[in-house]
C-alpha cells in the first residue's frame, strides 16, 4: 500500500515539520529522563508505585486515546453519528467509576503486579495461564491497530510506503518505552493528552464553522444517508444492528454498557496498570474517576469531526452513499484535516494524531512486557532469577512485542471501520474475563476449575458467534455481532462456572480474604486518609457521584 498522493496527501510545509520534530524531541527526552529513575523491575513495570492521582488519571485516559478513540470513533461518527457517544457515556464511564469505587481496593490492596496475578491468587495456575496468554495476544493485536494508523499518518505526510512507515513509527515508540518503562509511557501520555486536545479542538471548531454551526450540522446530517437517527444517541439502531428499538437499547446497555464495557475497563491491565502506579490507595481509586471527567467530553472532539467529514468531505460523502470509493470511514479525520486546516495548525493536528497512536501503542507494549515478564516468564519458564534479569527481560520483551505488532498491523489494514475489529477482539478476550472475574469476586463458592473452564468456554462462544456472523448465519450489521458475541460469552461463562462450582471443591474462606468482597473487612477495602489526601475533591465516592450525574445529564440532552 503506497502513499495516497491524489486523495489524502497532506500539504505539509516547514512549519508543520518543525512542530512535529519538537514533539518527538520532547517524547524521547522524557524517555531519557525517566530512565534515570529506573533502578529495578518495579520501577520499570509499575513506576515504583509513586505517581500522584492527577498524573495517573490523565494517563489512564490518554492510554485509551489511541486508534480506538481517534480514528475508530471518528469513523464511527461518520458512519453512525451521535449513537457513537454510547462508547463513552454508556460503554466507559459507569465501568470506570465501578473500577475506582469497588475494584481498585482489591487490586491495589493486594499489591499484585498485574490482573493475571490477581487471577492466580483467586483461581490458581490454569486460570492464570489462560488469562495471561490471552491478554498478551490481545495486546499485540491491538498494538498492531495503533501501529498501522501511526504508519498511515507517516505514509500520508511523507509519502513513504506503509511498510517503511510501520518500522519507523515502531522504532520511535520502542525507544522511549525501552528507556524509561512505565514512567516514560505515563508521563508521555500526560503530554500526549494535552497535545491531542490542542490538535482536535480547533479542527472541530473550524469544521462546525464550515457546515454552519451545530444547527447546520444537524440539517446536513438529517438530509444525508442514515437520516435523523444519526442526530440522536438513542435508540442507536444503526450502531447496534437491531431493527427493534427495544432490542437495540438492550443490546447497547447489556452488550456494550455492561459486558464489553465492564469487561474492558475493570479487568484490562492496560488501564489498571496506570492506577497501580499510584502512590497510595486513595490515588489509585481516584485515577479512573479523575479520568472519567475528560472522558465524557472526548466525543465532542472525536465524533463530531467524523460527522462533519460525512457531510463536508466529497470522498466520504461518496463512500457513505455508495459503499465504495477511494477512501473509507477510517480516513474521515485525515480528509477533514486536509480540507480545513492551514499550515501550522495542520502540523499541530498531525502531531496530535501521532501522539494519540503512540499513546495507545505504548500502553499496549508496557502492559504486554509486564504480563509476559511477571506472569509467564518468571512464573513458568525462568524462575528465581535476580531482579536485574527480569528488568533486562522486560526491555527485550518490549522489542519482541513491537516486532510482533508490526506483523499484526497487516490484519488491521483489512478493515474499513477499525471499531468493528476492536469490538470483535474485546468480545473474545474481555467479556469472558469479566464474567469470571466478577463472579469470583462476589461469590466465594466459585472454584478454581470453574475459573479456567469459564474463561475458555466464554472465549470459544464469542469465536463461534463471530464465525456464524462471518458466514451469514447471524445477520447483524454494524457492531451488533460483537455485542451478541460478548453477551453470549458472558452468559455461557457464568452458567458453566456456576454448574462446575457446585460439583467441585472451593477454597477455604481464609484463603479468599482480600480476594472476595464478602470476606474482606471494610478496613481493607478503604484507605486511611494520608497527608495530601484531605478535602472533598479527593474523596473517590463523591467524585464518582458527580461524574455519574453529569453523564446522566449528557444522555438526556443528546438522547
Amino acid at each position: 500500500m503506497l502513499a495516497q498522493d491524489s486523495i489524502l496527501r497532506l500539504d505539509a510545509k516547514a512549519i508543520d515539520y518543525i512542530i512535529i520534530a519538537l514533539y518527538f524531541t520532547f517524547v524521547l527526552g522524557i524517555g531519557y529522563l525517566a530512565k534515570r529513575a529506573v533502578s529495578n523491575s518495579l520501577d520499570f513495570f509499575l513506576s515504583g508505585r509513586s505517581l500522584p492521582a492527577w498524573v495517573t488519571g490523565l494517563a489512564f485516559i490518554s492510554a485509551n486515546l489511541g486508534a480506538i478513540e481517534i480514528m475508530g470513533m471518528s469513523a464511527n461518527g461518520a458512519q453512525y453519528g451521535m449513537p457513537t457517544v454510547h462508547y463513552f457515556w454508556i460503554g466507559a464511564i459507569p465501568a470506570m467509576l465501578f473500577l475506582g469505587v469497588v475494584m481498585m481496593p482489591f487490586y491495589y490492596g493486594s499489591k499484585v503486579r498485574s490482573v493475571p496475578e490477581f487471577m492466580l491468587r483467586r483461581f490458581g495456575k490454569p486460570a492464570h495461564l489462560v488469562n495471561a496468554i490471552s491478554f498478551a495476544v490481545a495486546q499485540v493485536l491491538i498494538a498492531g491497530v495503533n501501529l498501522f494508523l501511526l504508519a498511515t499518518i507517516v505514509n500520508v505526510l511523507l509519502g513513504w510506503p506503509i511498510w517503511v512507515s510501520v518500522i519507523v513509527a515502531a522504532a520511535i515508540v520502542l525507544s522511549y518505552i525501552t528507556l524509561g518503562g512505565l514512567s516514560a509511557a505515563i508521563y508521555n501520555e500526560v503530554l500526549q493528552f494535552f497535545v491531542i486536545v490542542a490538535a482536535l479542538l480547533p479542527l472541530t471548531i473550524v469544521g462546525l464553522h464550515k457546515v454552519g454551526g451545530w444547527q447546520g450540522l444537524v440539517d446536513k446530517v438529517t438530509a444525508s444517508p442514515g437520516g435523523s437517527e444519526q442526530i440522536h444517541a438513542w435508540p442507536g439502531n444503526n450502531l447496534s444492528g437491531f431493527s427493534s428499538d427495544f432490542l437495540s437499547v438492550i443490546g447497547l446497555v447489556f452488550g456494550l454498557g455492561f459486558v464489553l464495557s465492564f469487561g474492558y475497563w475493570t479487568t484490562n491491565f492496560v488501564e489498571v496498570q496506570r492506577a497501580m502506579a499510584s502512590k497510595n490507595m486513595s490515588a489509585a481509586r481516584r485515577t479512573p474517576i479523575i479520568g472519567s471527567f475528560p472522558k465524557m467530553f472526548v466525543p465532542f472532539i472525536v465524533i463530531i469531526p467524523g460527522m462533519i467529514a460525512a457531510v463536508a468531505v466529497p470522498e466520504i460523502q461518496q463512500f457513505k452513499a455508495t459503499g465504495s470509493g477511494p477512501v473509507d470511514y477510517n480516513d474521515a479525520l485525515l480528509a477533514l484535516m486536509r480540507d480545513l486546516l492551514p499550515n501550522g495548525m495542520l502540523g499541530l493536528a498531525i502531531t496530535g494524531l501521532l501522539a494519540s497512536f503512540m499513546a495507545g501503542m505504548a500502553a499496549n507494549l508496557s502492559s504486554f512486557n509486564t504480563v509476559m515478564t511477571y506472569d509467564l516468564i518468571e512464573r513458568y519458564i525462568l524462575k528465581d532469577r535476580d531482579d536485574a534479569f527480569y528488568l533486562r527481560t522486560g526491555r527485550w520483551l518490549t522489542v519482541a512485542g513491537t516486532i510482533i505488532a508490526i506483523g499484526t498491523a497487516a490484519i488491521a489494514s483489512g478493515y474499513a471501520n477499525l471499531m468493528d475489529y476492536l469490538q470483535q477482539l474485546f468480545s473474545f478476550f474481555n467479556a469472558p474475563l469479566f464474567a469470571t472475574f466478577i463472579l469470583g469476586m462476589f461469590w466465594k463458592r466459585m472454584t478454581a476449575t470453574a475459573g479456567w473452564v469459564g474463561l475458555v468456554s466464554g472465549t470459544a462462544t464469542a469465536v463461534v458467534v463471530f464465525v456464524l456472523s462471518e458466514n451469514g448465519v447471524i445477520n447483524l450489521p454494524g457492531q451488533g455481532a460483537s455485542f451478541v458475541g460478548a453477551g453470549a460469552a458472558f452468559v455461557v461463562d457464568v452458567l458453566l462456572s456456576v454448574i462446575i462450582s457446585l460439583v467441585t471443591t472451593p477454597k477455604r474462606d481464609e484463603e479468599l480474604k482480600g480476594l472476595v468482597y464478602s470476606l474482606t473487612p471494610k478496613s481493607a477495602r478503604t484507605e486511611a486518609t494520608q497527608e495530601g489526601d484531605h478535602g472533598w475533591y479527593r474523596k473517590p465516592t463523591l467524585l464518582a457521584g458527580i461524574s455519574l450525574a453529569m453523564v446522566i445529564v449528557l444522555n438526556i440532552v443528546f438522547g
